[in-house]
């Protein structure tokens, strides 16, 4: 079996070995016929799937071409289609539910949300993503002060954070319905601004701080399940 330099190699981050797992699984295929499709040591293909190595390029394209994927799948970056597009291994979802709390800590290291809510007479909710912060149990934003969310606060509104990994069938979506408010005393705005530095997620203006106290707060999780036929060792 090869043995590859260790030069130009790649960081492949945690991912990567449940990826590859998950489409050795797929496929029906043992470590050991992996090895053999990408030349490699076994011991190898094992070592990949349970932790995070470096891998050099030839031995990620070997990887790829032995799993009959690409490159771009086993590193998470294919992050043009839709979550779930992908076929999976995981033949056996369950769904569990999620308590306010555990919601909670979910989205509490903030990122990307949608803020969904209903303008004028139309039947179907517009929505729109924002970056936000969690900060004492509500949902901070900042959007433009003339813009379509500022125009509708304050307001009821919804919303939602999810996760997904499509490679292994796994995710969880949390969402929150409660009142949007704007934050429009200058001491309160002045506070966020220095200890919610959230960045807007359109370019522009966004001077207007936005404060989404949840009334109600749910979630669920998913979680796959291995079909007992499939092969491992």
């Amino acid at each position: 079996m090869r043995r590859d330099r260790d030069d130009d190699a790649v960081r492949t981050g945690s991912d990567l070995g449940r990826r590859a797992a998950a489409r050795r699984k797929e496929l029906g295929l043992t470590r050991q016929e992996v090895a053999e499709r990408a030349d490699m040591d076994p011991g190898y293909v094992a070592y990949l799937e349970e932790y995070a190595p470096r891998m050099t390029r030839p031995a990620l394209y070997r990887l790829a071409s032995a799993l009959e994927t690409t490159q771009d799948h086993l590193l998470g970056a294919d992050t043009d289609v839709p979550p779930g597009a992908t076929t999976t291994a995981t033949l056996l979802p369950e769904t569990f539910t999620l308590s306010p709390g555990r919601c909670m800590e979910l989205i509490g290291p903030g990122g990307v949300g949608r803020i969904g809510f209903v303008v004028g007479e139309e039947a179907a909710p517009t929505i729109l993503p924002v970056n936000y912060l969690v900060l004492d149990g509500t949902v901070v934003f900042r959007v433009a002060s003339h813009g379509m969310i500022a125009r509708h606060t304050p307001g009821d509104a919804s919303f939602e954070v999810d996760r997904v990994d499509g490679a292994m069938s796994e995710g969880w979506s949390v969402l929150l319905t409660g009142r949007a408010e704007p934050v429009t005393e200058e001491a309160e705005a002045n506070a966020l601004a220095a200890c919610a530095p959230v960045r807007p997620w359109a370019e522009g203006a966004h001077d207007l701080f936005v404060r989404l106290v949840p009334d109600r707060i749910s979630g669920r999780r998913v979680r796959g399940g291995w079909c007992p036929s499939a092969r491992e060792v």
